[in-house]
């Protein structure tokens, strides 16, 4: 049987950027950084318990590395790292991002 992360853990980080903004206000869609090893269930009842919402559905997908160039060499310049997509019902907001 595989560890459980603690439920504080699972999300790591809000995503801010315009493209999140936009689907926050058009479509009540939050993205956060997670945890490389939770999976959706661990995700919606975190979301559920932190913020004290009802979510509809979630999309977690992994984001890959990304890559640079010094010289002729290739390094690793960002690491992957794993996004989930979370939707809650009509109605409610997260008031994290409402600043």
């Amino acid at each position: 049987m595989a560890k459980s992360i603690p439920i504080y853990e699972i999300i790591r980080r809000p995503v801010s950027t315009e493209k999140t903004t936009y689907m926050t206000d058009v479509n009540n869609q939050y993205v956060f950084e997670v945890h490389p090893r939770a999976n959706k269930i661990q995700v919606r009842e975190a979301v559920e318990i932190i913020f004290d919402v009802d979510v509809a559905n979630v999309a977690v997908m992994n984001m890959p590395a990304k890559r640079g160039w010094r010289g002729r060499r290739r390094y690793i310049r960002k690491s992957a790292w794993k996004k989930a997509v979370v939707t809650i019902e009509a109605g409610q907001k997260i008031p994290l991002f409402e600043a």
